[in-house]
């Protein structure tokens, strides 16, 4: 086992990372930058480094700064988190190559399936159910046209090394997609470096399901249960539960068997998901593979009882997987709201602030995941997500019930700073959201100019 773990992430990521990192009594290393001098994981770790000013590119996704204050610190693993540098091969290579345990899968690994063409061959050879797309990258607008012909419009252009629902663009007509492929393109480009793109046909309403995986290094594997994650705003989810509300049983089991099938076939390692599109008749399609731990992960600890981090690093510490399917029986339902310091009266543009007045809800079955703290400032520098609400319940209707009553307690104001509460209730309170029969579309159906409230600046004066 190692003994200290460099936790290469911020926010409440890196804070939960942390948390069972003392638990399983290995020592923590935090790293932040010069925006991040106060973060509460700073003061939580064993030893904290500065690896460079407030942008991303300069600290968080600096591999020579990060792999630098593991050697001085004597960090002999690193746990990614999400997001930043948690599927990049070269990272989890350079970890290797430094003698130093990369928390995830393989680079080889990482590779293969963060490239979505290639996943998608590997998919397809595994038998795992897919929705008609083009055989690998395709290279020209001229080609694309030829492509979507064949798969039928609409289609989705897909950038190979896209994620987090960048790097792509629904085409609903043929005469405008020379256009829109030379777009995604080119945000490709900028974006991850890679302009390779893919096309696949699209499903404007469909759900959006995903199954969590774990797997050993010795060829061993489980699934834990399905997440809803079809409460999205243009393509970012921001609710997530589980079970699926309304999927049968049996297709529960084949999209679970049919991940963990996928899961092994690449010699996977670690946590992942596998996420995939539901359609209306029951069918279910391969989308993609994130290989880390997943922000809605919560869910799936409250109704299997189990530390998904915990996890993560005994699987990494070469130790044997210790789950077995048949003992996986998920128990209640959970949910999960994303509060992001975002005003949704201005079009969701992001609403960082010093938050001078923080109410954190509280009460049976509720969890807060995050780092903030009254006093505290959401910067300007990263993404806008404050905290992760989430709660249990015996059933869905109660764990609805339960989150209205937690969302309403939550407060957050300061100069400047505006959330997504009320927004949020206002999804859950739709009437296909209550009912479970929502999908992808809802959210783009709801006006947030109607939400109540919208902002808490007003508060403060």
């Amino acid at each position: 086992m190692f003994t200290t773990v460099l936790i290469a992430n911020r926010g409440e990521i890196a804070l939960r990372v942390a948390r069972t990192c003392r638990e399983l009594g290995l020592r923590v290393v935090a790293v932040y930058s010069t925006e991040d001098r106060d973060a509460a994981v700073v003061d939580l770790a064993d030893e904290a480094v500065c690896i460079g000013p407030g942008p991303a590119r300069s600290s968080y996704l600096n591999m020579s700064a990060i792999l630098e204050a593991a050697r001085r610190t004597g960090a002999d693993a690193v746990h990614p988190g999400y997001g930043f540098l948690s599927e990049v091969p070269d990272f989890a290579e350079a970890c290797e190559a430094y003698g130093i345990t990369f928390v995830g899968p393989p680079a080889a690994v990482i590779e293969r399936l963060g490239d979505k063409a290639a996943a998608r061959a590997t998919m397809a050879a595994a038998n795992l159910p897919m929705l008609p797309g083009s055989d690998g990258p395709v290279q020209c607008p001229d080609l694309a046209v030829q492509v979507a012909a064949g798969i039928g419009y609409p289609v989705i252009v897909k950038a190979v090394a896209g994620g987090g629902g960048r790097g792509m663009q629904v085409v609903h007509e043929p005469g405008d997609l020379v256009r829109q492929f030379r777009e995604v393109k080119s945000a490709a480009q900028s974006l991850f470096g890679d302009d390779r793109l893919y096309l696949e046909r699209y499903l404007p309403t469909a759900r959006h399901v995903e199954v969590q995986i774990l797997c050993d290094q010795y060829g061993d594997g489980v699934y834990l249960g399905l997440r809803d994650c079809s409460a999205q705003r243009r393509r970012q989810k921001i609710i997530e539960e589980t079970p699926a509300p309304g999927l049968p049983a049996e297709l529960a089991r084949q999209m679970g068997e049919a991940a963990l099938r996928g899961a092994l076939a690449t010699g996977y390692v670690g946590a992942g998901t596998f996420e995939f599109l539901v359609d209306h008749d029951g069918g279910f399609h391969f989308m993609e593979v994130n290989c880390r731990i997943q922000v809605e992960h919560p869910v799936t600890e409250l109704t299997h009882g189990v530390d998904l981090v915990r996890e993560q690093l005994l699987i990494a510490a070469g130790e044997r997987l210790t789950l077995r399917q048949e003992d996986l029986v998920p128990r209640g339902a959970a949910m999960e709201c994303r509060i992001n310091a975002e005003d949704p009266a201005r079009d969701f543009v992001p609403a960082p602030g010093r938050l001078v007045e923080l109410t954190l809800p509280g009460g049976p079955f509720v969890r807060v995941d995050t780092d903030a703290y009254q006093g505290g400032r959401v910067s300007p520098a990263y993404d806008p997500l404050l905290a992760k609400l989430v709660v249990w319940a015996p059933d869905r209707p109660q764990a609805l019930l339960r989150m209205r009553r937690a969302l309403g307690e939550f407060h957050a104001a300061g100069p400047g700073l505006a959330t997504n509460r009320d927004f949020l209730l206002a999804v859950l309170d739709h009437p296909q959201f209550i009912d479970g029969t929502h999908d992808t579309s809802l959210v783009a159906g709801i006006n947030p100019t109607g939400a109540r409230g919208l902002t808490e600046e007003a508060s403060i004066g």
